[in-house]
């Protein structure tokens, strides 16, 4: 019989076995470093990236934070402006308010009554003066009230007085001023119901 020592074989097997074994272990292990070191390095990067892209949106949005300001300030400016202009447009129709007025009460007073006293309130105009009749002062009030400048006049009193060793009627009386639309002037500068 023939005896064949298999020992030192299987041990052969076995160490080989367990360097082979090792060796994997030793490359999974390395290999398992590099991806791990290959992430580390890539999430810095991406993270860095990341880093910059918010400094620069910080930056934006401080730009944008001054002209926001920028904006209050020039908004403030244009409401300034447009009440300045505002002003200089009431100015401008009621320049020549005083003269269309006077124009309009020459225009309106009928022969035969004389004014003596003109005064403005606001909107209340008080006129006084003579009549030769009380027909004329109903005449007057008359024309008055279809006037475009003069509104609902009202007689306050009628004396019977001289003026001049004449017989008079001396009168007072009250109109409102019409409210001038915001368009009444035309192209050339009159009013629109404005007799030439």
């Amino acid at each position: 019989m023939i005896r064949i020592n298999l020992l030192p074989h299987r041990e052969q097997k076995k160490a080989a076995h367990r360097l082979r074994f090792q060796l994997f272990a030793g490359a999974t292990c390395a290999g398992a470093l590099l991806l791990l070191g290959a992430a580390y390095l890539l999430m810095g990067h991406q993270l860095s990236e990341q880093q910059q892209r918010n400094q620069f949106l910080q930056g934006e949005i401080s730009k944008l934070d001054g002209q926001i300001k920028n904006i209050g300030k020039l908004k403030k400016q244009r409401d300034d402006l447009l009440a300045r202009k505002q002003l200089v447009e009431r100015l401008q129709e009621g320049r020549n308010g005083a003269v269309h007025l006077f124009d309009q009460l020459v225009r309106q007073t009928p022969d035969g009554v004389y004014l003596k006293s003109f005064k403005q309130n606001g909107n209340q105009v008080v006129l006084t003066g003579n009549a030769q009749s009380g027909a004329r002062v109903s005449n007057f009030m008359r024309q008055l009230g279809q006037s475009e400048t003069f509104d609902s006049p009202v007689l306050v009193e009628v004396t019977s007085s001289t003026a001049s060793n004449q017989r008079v009627n001396a009168f007072t009386l009250n109109a409102s001023l019409r409210q001038a639309p915001p368009n009444t002037q035309l192209a050339g500068g009159k009013p629109a119901g404005a007799k030439p």
